[in-house]
């Protein structure tokens, strides 16, 4: 067990090592610069502020200063607002987002084990079908437009709650909703195709031939089973929702880590680019990782090698 964290843990870095290099070489390489806008600065500005920010270094030069950055927790910083860093751009950012991918998580999980079991259970029925309809639509009809028309609804017409902003607990519900849409709808339909699979498997044919009743098998022989590939999408769906979704926080202008994001690409601005998806990815592996250590705890039978 100690063995295989210690080659997971090596492995995390090293994947992380990639993602920063190919994130600085992309950056890099395309056109213009970080003090590249519509209206041009002054040459004598623009070499000044190429000097201050060691740009005029070479390429592998600002690689291993920045990787030397990295490792003391400091991502540099920001090219465009002058005295910022991208540390205070994810520690500003980062609990909102974080507070709003929870309760999406659990949002999610708690309607879509459920349905996808009443609809794994009631197979060909007409609560399969409409369960499986509903987890269609969600699959089909992007984000953004769940939260416009969350927005239209609730918002313009209902009243019930705020059209923007987070200052109170009401401002949740529909970014959480909105959010939650892809994934409660994907897991639903994988929570339904993964049970259905267990429950043709031989040894719930032999609970049944015992006697035992179709709810005792399903919770005691074949939900833990089928929550697996369920625990596997958990991963990254948890630390893509822990991060934020940049569409859904830009439509309801919340400060979180989506609009500083956007607001990075339309800058050019380097540092904040690349500190914003390495932290990312940071959470990508961690979740990963955790995920494979919940397979043993979920079932016995996995042996971490």
């Amino acid at each position: 067990m100690i063995w295989y964290i210690a080659k997971r843990i090596a492995s995390m870095f090293a994947t992380l090592f990639v993602v920063v290099l190919l994130t600085f070489l992309l950056m890099h390489s395309i056109p213009g610069g970080p003090f590249t806008a519509e209206r041009r600065l002054p040459e004598s500005v623009e070499r000044a502020l190429v000097k201050k920010y060691k740009l005029d270094a070479p390429l592998h030069v600002q690689f291993f200063d920045y990787v030397k950055g990295l490792l003391v927790f400091d991502l540099g910083p920001s090219f465009k607002y002058e005295g910022r860093s991208v540390n205070e751009f994810i520690t500003e950012g980062f609990p909102l987002s974080s507070r709003l991918g929870l309760m999406s998580i659990v949002f999610t999980l708690f309607l879509a084990l459920p349905l996808g079991s009443i609809s794994a259970i009631k197979s060909g029925k007409w609560q399969d079908i409409l369960i499986m309809f509903l987890a269609t639509m969600g699959i089909t009809i992007p984000s953004f437009v769940i939260a416009t028309g969350l927005m239209y609804v609730f918002s313009f017409r209902l009243g019930w709650f705020p059209v923007f902003g987070v200052s109170s607990v009401k401002g949740y519900i529909l970014p959480m909703i909105a959010l939650s849409g892809y994934s409660l709808a994907f897991i639903t339909r994988l929570m339904r195709s993964s049970l259905l699979e267990v429950m043709g498997q031989d040894y719930i044919r032999t609970a049944r031939a015992k006697g035992l009743s179709e709810t005792g098998i399903v919770l005691k022989h074949a939900l833990r089973n089928a929550l697996i590939p369920v625990v596997t999408i958990l991963g990254p769906t948890l630390a893509s929702l822990l991060t934020g979704s940049f569409v859904i926080e830009k439509i309801f202008a919340l400060p979180g880590m989506g609009i500083h994001f956007v607001t990075s690409i339309a800058n050019r601005d380097y540092t904040a680019i690349m500190g914003i998806t390495i932290f990312y990815a940071t959470i990508l592996v961690a979740m990963v990782f955790i995920v494979d250590i919940f397979y043993v705890m979920i079932d016995p039978r996995i042996k971490l090698q």
